[in-house]
């Protein structure tokens, strides 16, 4: 996507001359400032219908974390008209957590809700960071499991059947190029933009596949919509990033690549792996005996991890 100085395409078939703000080399279109919005509102529209992901009567929680692709969702759902409301985990990361709070309290002004906040240190007993030296794994694998967890567990005590999250294309691409490289076949099994409601889980959705970094970027700033730029200081991307650069490299060299690469899986190979899902992800779901929220085990991570927290603070 460049922004060479050309007309938009659109005005020029009306006989009109309008500088274009955009030049999406993949599409092949160049375009104004009100017809790049209406491209991208179509776009979200199209595939909010062609996945199925939920019907104009229902309410929908988008997961929003105060940077640019949660609360375009956000915004751009409710703009489409449906009935979507903001959900945000205060995951207690000094300054960061507190940008990316107000960034969503602004951006619930501007539409006229309120976001429902969830702080982390009064659901758990401590912030992230303090959570981390507890337990294994990376910081971002522990808040990963957090946030599903209270995205699941807030869904279904405030009647949401739907949880729409700004993962975008370029995500998308590249986790599945990790994935692929890395032959996960439980991750394969279950990568698609559409998780049906199950197992007591609401039904996950992700309405900006087909839309780049840049181009959210974009509809963000020409919409006036506000977010954070900062990344999560406790993010360990290294990982993320290499996958997302070798993508972008693809994607230079031959352009269209990564939605290629992408809707092409969906089309011919996710069939098959969630054809074999039953005996590739393996492990029942019960409910945790403290919370009752689904678990592969007695007692889940969060309940296990609250209990970790009481028995090392001071009495």
């Amino acid at each position: 996507m460049g922004r060479q100085r050309r007309l938009c395409q659109i005005c020029k078939q009306k006989g009109q001359r309008r500088e274009s703000v955009v030049y999406m080399k993949e599409h092949r279109l160049a375009l104004c400032e009100e017809h790049f919005k209406e491209w991208f509102e179509r776009r979200v529209r199209e595939t909010i219908k062609e996945f199925k992901m939920f019907k104009p009567s229902e309410r929908v929680l988008v997961a929003v974390s105060g940077g640019k692709d949660s609360q375009t969702l956000w915004f751009v759902l409710n703009k489409l008209g449906y009935d979507a409301d903001g959900f945000f985990i205060d995951l207690g990361i000094g300054d960061y957590s507190e940008e990316s709070k107000q960034k969503v309290l602004e951006l619930g002004k501007i539409l006229g809700k309120e976001p429902k906040i969830v702080k982390l240190e009064q659901e758990l007993g401590a912030p992230l960071p303090v959570v981390q030296n507890l337990v294994m794994g990376s910081a971002c694998s522990v808040c990963g499991r957090i946030k599903r967890y209270h995205f699941n567990k807030v869904a279904r005590e405030l009647g949401y059947r739907v949880v729409a999250t700004g993962h975008n294309l370029d995500d998308e691409a590249s986790s599945l190029l990790a994935n692929v490289v890395n032959w996960n076949v439980k991750y394969l099994a279950r990568k698609y933009p559409v998780l049906p409601e199950e197992k007591g889980f609401p039904r996950k959705v992700k309405p900006l596949v087909k839309l780049t970094e840049e181009q959210i970027r974009l509809y963000a700033d020409l919409s006036g919509i506000p977010y954070t730029d900062r990344s999560c200081p406790m993010g360990d991307t290294a990982n993320l990033h290499f996958y997302k650069g070798i993508m972008e490299q693809i994607e230079n060299h031959a352009r269209g690549t990564k939605y290629r690469f992408y809707f092409e899986y969906l089309k011919k190979i996710f069939p098959i792996f969630n054809s074999l899902k039953e005996e590739l992800v393996k492990g029942e779901l019960r409910r945790c005996t403290v919370c009752g929220e689904p678990s592969p085990s007695e007692v889940c991570f969060v309940c296990k991890l609250r209990e970790r927290i009481k028995e090392k603070s001071p009495s």
